[in-house]
């Protein structure tokens, strides 16, 4: 069998083989075998790229950024990262979460459809309806805690990302707000009262809050927990870290602006894409790839490159060994700023 044939497992050959055996391991980035096994609480069950506890450990950030972050701790106030793919936005908030013993990190995916009440909280009023329904039918009433009775509202109601990062606690939580520039164009003006006042009304439990005990409901939250929610309001004491990244698709208004420090990340050197690629796949294949960062880093001084681009080209020329390296290595790191 020639080298060719030995790195390809589909060959086109159109008669059934067991090529798959001599599948490889998956990159640890999109290894979804450990999803049985207890998350450690370090986020090493999060498969995306940044969001490893080693990568976060080993991040190294410059000068200007370490002010940034530091600035942004000292004011509370929220630290908007903005730069190209691949620059490590979302890196910084897991590597200030890891150092500063804050747990995981609570991160938001923004889409074009996102709504704030998307981060602050979900009321499913369907499901109630159906349970009550259902203890209606089955002779037992809402009485005791049943789904109808007003002490079992909170567990219908599920806080986002943002809103457990307002739950009342000694120590902030970290927020990562990712891709905010792919929102629709009210979110970043719909934040504003939120990020500056850092509390929001949950309208659900405050009709009811003179029928509940205390005053007080039990809500499920963002990591899967419950919390403690009085008064039908949520307010911190302690303000989140919260970390808004963009890759710089559209401009943010003045009034988000003027609340949040901002950090333009420049593109990575090569200490700190060798440094990503160690943290992900080994001090051997960084040694290894050195050709390849050098490679990446003349390229994307006239190309717009992602970092994964890289790790995945590296990855695979590392592990599989296939011939034809240079050329393989062009066909995954393709420009993203072609002409379509």
């Amino acid at each position: 069998m020639t080298e060719s044939s030995e790195w390809l497992i589909y060959r086109g050959a159109g008669e059934p083989h067991d090529g798959m055996n001599r599948l490889p391991p998956p990159p640890p980035w999109r290894d979804f075998s450990g999803r049985d096994t207890p998350d450690d609480g370090d986020g090493s069950q999060d498969r995306r790229l940044g969001a490893h506890r080693h990568l976060a450990e080993l991040h190294r950030p410059g000068a200007e950024e370490l002010e940034m972050i530091n600035a942004a701790l000292y004011l509370r106030r929220p630290l908007l990262v903005t730069g190209s793919p691949g620059t490590g936005k979302s890196t910084l908030a897991h590597s200030v979460a890891y150092e500063l013993g804050l747990g995981d990190v609570l991160r938001w995916n923004i889409v074009s459809r996102s709504t704030l009440q998307d981060g602050l909280y979900h009321y499913d009023a369907i499901a109630r309806l159906q349970d009550v329904q259902i203890a209606a039918q089955g002779g037992y009433g809402a009485a005791g805690g049943g789904p109808g009775a007003t002490e079992a509202v909170g567990s219908y109601i599920r806080l986002g990302p943002l809103g457990t990062a307002l739950l009342p606690a000694d120590t902030p939580r970290v927020l990562l707000i990712d891709e905010l520039d792919k929102s629709d164009i009210d979110l970043p003006n719909d934040l504003l009262n939120v990020l500056e006042e850092g509390e929001f009304a949950i309208p659900e439990l405050q009709r009811i809050v003179d029928r509940l005990p205390d005053g007080a409901a039990d809500v499920l939250t963002a990591d899967g927990t419950k919390a403690e929610v009085r008064d039908g309001r949520v307010r911190c004491r302690a303000f989140p870290f919260v970390v808004l990244t963009s890759n710089g698709e559209r401009e943010f208004p003045a009034p988000l602006l003027r609340r949040c420090i901002h950090l333009e990340l420049g593109r990575p050197d090569h200490a700190r894409l060798a440094t990503f690629v160690r943290a992900h796949l080994g001090e051997e294949a960084a040694r290894a790839g050195d050709d390849l960062i050098n490679s990446f880093l003349e390229r994307s001084r006239s190309e717009l490159l992602a970092t994964d681009q890289l790790l995945n080209a590296i990855y695979l020329t590392d592990s599989a060994a296939p011939p034809g390296r240079d050329r393989l290595a062009d066909l995954l790191i393709q420009r993203l700023d072609r002409p379509r």
